[in-house]
């Protein structure tokens, strides 16, 4: 596993200790900033493509211009600044001990005083000579058309702010017991992210944006069905590279010591979970672990069914030999490495829909037609993954369960309704359809 670009660097490329900086670049968070510019760049794509057929219009907007910088422009460029300086440049000049671990670096009070007032210094001054070049003897108020494409950083930016901020509120509903021992620590650490509170508080605040600015709702939604079936796959990369606890069940086939190995008997996993009584008790509460025994076939490797995740960035397990590092557990018993599965089932499925996307003509139905494959992807794929379970009338469902059906239900009735409209539009008067 590699929990930072160090560790990646220095096993691909024998990079030594002159390259430690490279610890400060997170590989989930790496995979999460790929997995955005992928879906930024198809959604861009895709709001021309629908700008040139004419169903998406631009919106003039009226601006000022040759003012010099106000006074609020400038603070709020210096606390940008700052803000950076103090923290993110902190990190690397900082002789704080939590500089080891730059989540829990940015989260707390520790930085740089000095880089964060001359950072702050600097955003501000270049802020004052941008609008001072562009200063005119008198402002003008100037009309000027934003195209829905034009929006796409502003959308990337809510998505990433709604979408942090709803996975951490499904987390913490999906491990409350956590939640109410400690609420602010929950809510402020990066690890413990669920996507589909991520996807649907990230959804509703693109609506509103969308709504305030006059973009066609199920157009855009289209045109986003192709980047967010991407930027999930590719986000699920970052979970495998980094070893981020979202893997499966325990394959029973298979343990680790510390080399996988085949076992062809219940006996020596009874023992192995014995053994590591204390680790799975504190997962499960009991001894009677989740468990599928699954031998990969002879034309396929043993790690594509059984992975200890080595070195991983949560230090699940037990500690391997010899190592002296910051991430040195592995897992004892091997579990289905998921997030490869899904990375592979869902980069399939965004070729699929970029490669059928021109075909869906009534507006909504692509996206229609991404809420299910998404739905069940992830439904599937729970039979096999560790995962909070609820008891609702007797079935016991994960959360992504419940959510993951409720979407494979919602596309459904999506795909007929939105049809059935088309159909009936396209059979009235006058209708170029």
């Amino acid at each position: 596993m590699y929990p930072n670009l160090y560790y990646a660097f220095r096993d691909l490329f024998g990079v030594g200790e002159n390259w430690k900086f490279l610890r400060f670049v997170n590989s989930f968070g790496f995979f999460v900033a790929l997995s955005f510019i992928g879906a930024a760049v198809t959604l861009t794509m895709e709001l021309k493509r629908k700008e040139g057929q004419g169903l998406l219009q631009g919106r003039d907007e009226s601006i000022t211009v040759g003012r010099p910088a106000s006074v609020s422009e400038l603070l709020i460029n210096f606390l940008i600044g700052f803000v950076v300086g103090y923290k993110f440049v902190g990190l690397f000049l900082s002789s704080s001990p939590l500089t080891a671990n730059p989540q829990d670096f940015i989260m707390s009070s520790a930085g740089s005083w000095p880089a964060g007032l001359i950072l702050g210094l600097v955003f501000a001054g270049l802020k004052w000579w941008e609008k001072n070049k562009q200063k005119l003897p008198e402002p003008e108020e100037r009309k000027i058309r934003i195209w829905p494409h034009d929006r796409v950083p502003d959308l990337a930016v809510l998505a990433a702010l709604f979408g942090f901020l709803g996975a951490k509120i499904f987390n913490s509903l999906e491990n409350w017991g956590d939640f109410v021992k400690n609420p602010v620590e929950s809510l402020l650490s990066f690890s413990g992210l669920t996507f589909y509170g991520g996807l649907i508080c990230a959804a509703l605040a693109i609506w509103y944006y969308a709504s305030r600015r006059n973009i066609g709702f199920w157009h855009l939604n289209d045109a986003a069905a192709p980047g967010l079936m991407l930027a999930y796959g590719l986000g699920r990369v970052g979970c495998q590279v980094s070893g981020d606890g979202d893997w499966g069940i325990i394959n029973s086939a298979y343990q680790t010591s510390p080399q996988l190995r085949l076992i062809q008997a219940q006996q020596p996993f009874n023992v192995s979970v014995a053994s590591n009584r204390d680790l799975y008790l504190g997962q499960f509460g009991t001894l009677n672990v989740p468990h599928m025994a699954v031998k990969a076939p002879s034309f396929l490797p043993d790690w594509l069914f059984a992975y200890s995740y080595p070195h991983n960035v949560i230090t699940e397990g037990v500690h391997i030999p010899g190592c002296n590092d910051q991430y040195c557990s592995y897992l004892p018993l091997p579990v289905f490495p998921t997030p490869i599965y899904e990375t592979l089932i869902c980069l399939t499925l965004f070729f699929i829909i970029w490669s059928l996307r021109k075909r869906f003509t009534v507006p909504g139905t692509l996206f229609a037609f991404y809420l299910v494959l998404n739905g069940l992807e992830r439904f599937f794929i729970e039979k096999i993954r560790v995962n909070t379970k609820y008891n609702i009338f007797g079935f016991h469902p994960t959360q992504a369960e419940i959510i993951s059906f409720l979407l494979v239900v919602t596309g459904s009735f999506l795909w007929i309704f939105l049809k059935r409209r088309g159909d009936r539009l396209a059979r009235q008067p006058g209708s170029m359809a």
